[in-house]
């Protein structure tokens, strides 16, 4: 059996190739890892087309499968590959690890995944069913699960990975509370930069000096905030930009050199906007690190003028 999970969430796309391996009774010590780009299909497919050794069924993993991707791979390579998927190896299971929010369903190797294996998209549909389960032998009341997400965010991994901590600290008790969240969890700048900027956007002053406060004890120095800022606006207005011009995200992606998931995150915030009030804040945070940079305000005073202005 062939597969192709594309989708922009690592977490998912971890989760799902767990269930796989798991389905097809592939043990870690029976699956080779390569990665496109580094690894040719050539020497992917000599290797799948080998019979397993010490088991009925061996897996490979192919990650960075860009070339399910419009306008990726050469022709030699896609031709060699069809070549392989329309008479595959029974005893191998190939893995197909596509990071981007689409593939091109046009082409003849991604109808031939379809036609001979199972072609999925991976995306995160509903948040609170997934961290639901990050809990799983542990009472948690759904409360106290959105306070959770909107201090980590919505980033899977980092949800797991809070997630854990709070598990291992009520480990007896298996029962997590709002008192827990806040005492463990912590809200960085990282982690939810977008919806920031949608509470200065929106003139929220009280969501902003909460999110702002806790940075600082975080110990988060105001330069590092503003120039992460000013880089957020910025990527937001290219990305909208892009996709109103009809570039696809992995397009947007390969064209700024950034990874899919911010872009991702920063078109959904960007479109929300309109591009003259983007530009603004970008004029703006390039203003307020000129003035700090030749000495004509403290950072802090700087930024915090800038959150709080009317």
């Amino acid at each position: 059996m062939n597969y192709l999970l594309y989708g922009v969430e690592p977490f998912l796309m971890e989760k799902e190739v767990k269930k796989i391996l798991v389905k097809e009774q592939i043990e870690e010590v029976d699956l080779s890892r390569y990665e496109y780009g580094i690894d040719s299909i050539h020497k992917i497919l000599e290797d799948a087309e080998t019979m397993p050794f010490f088991a009925e069924k061996k897996g490979i993993l192919v990650e960075e499968a860009i070339f399910f991707n419009r306008g990726k791979g050469t022709e030699e390579e896609l031709e060699e590959l069809l070549t392989y998927l329309k008479n595959p190896n029974p005893s191998t299971i190939l893995l197909f690890l596509n990071h981007n929010a689409t593939v091109d369903n046009t082409k003849k190797i991604t109808k031939a995944i379809k036609e001979k294996g199972v072609l999925k998209e991976l995306t995160m549909n509903n948040p609170t069913r997934e961290i639901e389960e990050m809990f799983t032998g542990y009472q948690i009341e759904k409360t106290v699960i959105h306070l959770f997400q909107e201090r980590v965010g919505d980033d899977l991994n980092q949800l797991q990975e809070e997630a854990e901590k709070l598990k291992l600290y009520k480990i007896e008790e298996k029962t997590i509370t709002k008192e827990d969240v806040l005492a463990l969890t912590t809200v960085t700048i990282d982690t939810d930069i977008f919806r920031f900027i949608d509470y200065i956007i929106q003139k929220e002053k009280e969501k902003v000096l909460i999110m702002y406060e806790e940075m600082i004890k975080e110990g988060e120095e105001p330069i590092k905030m503003i120039a992460l800022l000013a880089s957020k606006f910025r990527l937001m207005y290219q990305a909208s930009e892009l996709t109103r011009l009809g570039y696809s995200q992995a397009d947007i992606s390969s064209t700024l050199g950034v990874h899919i998931y911010p872009v991702k995150l920063a078109i959904q915030a960007g479109l929300k906007y309109n591009r003259s009030l983007l530009l603004s804040y970008m004029k703006k945070l390039s203003e307020l690190d000129i003035s700090i940079k030749t000495g004509k305000i403290e950072p802090v005073l700087g930024l915090e003028l800038l959150l709080l202005e009317v």
